[in-house]
């Protein structure tokens, strides 16, 4: 999206995994963008110093064993100036509060299968492998939750400033849970597109009260997903 509205010029994209290499490369020229793709460890990335002036990353950091080093790495490979910006890092706080609309929803799928007269959904299997859209696999790679200032810590530590670090998603994240484990709990061709509709307009409608009223007033703990923005000095 940054490229193509022109906000950015250039890019790198890179991921751990050869097939989401793969993925990406196919994504962007089907886009008509040209992007360099490469496969990279964060914690050694394989670029020289002062390689980019923006670091941009999604759900990535909950990901990596050594924080430290991929801090470190990331500081490497910033031009000075330079700036790293991270989405999607879930909060400690906030992932412990997502379990209560989780276990409200599976007590409350039987009911809600009967009323749609769905059938109930297979059941994964435990690794993951069964379908290459199961989330089995989520337990074993997730494997840090933060408190922002944890989180704003790990790239102070690294020598980062300006560092900053807000809280996103409330009431959507609730609501979307929620919506996710019932509609998980039935098989797919089951789930009505009305339904759908409802879960998808209600997730926007609220993430829309959570950006304007809730995320400036409380704090960035209890949110479900923290952003963390810095800049290398």
């Amino acid at each position: 999206n940054l490229l193509r509205s022109g906000v950015i010029r250039e890019a790198t994209c890179t991921d751990i995994s050869p097939g989401m290499v793969a993925t990406l490369a196919g994504n962007a020229r089907a886009l008509g963008l040209e992007v360099q793709a490469a496969r990279a460890d964060a914690e050694a990335l394989p670029f020289p110093d002062a390689s980019f002036d923006l670091v941009l990353g999604h759900a990535v950091l909950h990901h990596l064993p050594d924080l430290r080093r991929a801090f470190a790495e990331l500081h490497r490979v910033l031009a000075p100036g330079g700036r790293i910006a991270f989405a999607g890092e879930p909060s400690r706080v906030g992932d412990r509060l997502a379990a209560i609309p989780k276990r409200a929803a599976t007590a409350l799928a039987p009911a809600w299968r009967t009323l749609l007269r769905a059938a109930p959904a297979r059941a994964p299997e435990p690794d993951g492998a069964g379908d290459p859209h199961d989330h089995g696999l989520e337990r074993l790679v997730d494997i840090h939750a933060f408190a922002p200032a944890e989180l704003a810590g790990h790239a102070r530590n690294a020598g980062f400033t300006d560092v900053s670090v807000r809280g996103e998603e409330l009431t959507a994240n609730w609501f979307g849970w929620f919506n996710r484990a019932l509609e998980a709990s039935a098989g797919p061709e089951d789930v009505p597109v009305i339904w759908r509709q409802y879960a998808f307009h209600g997730y926007l409608w609220l993430q829309r009260l959570d950006e304007t009223v809730l995320e400036p007033l409380l704090p960035p703990a209890i949110f479900y997903n923290l952003l963390l923005g810095a800049r290398r000095p």
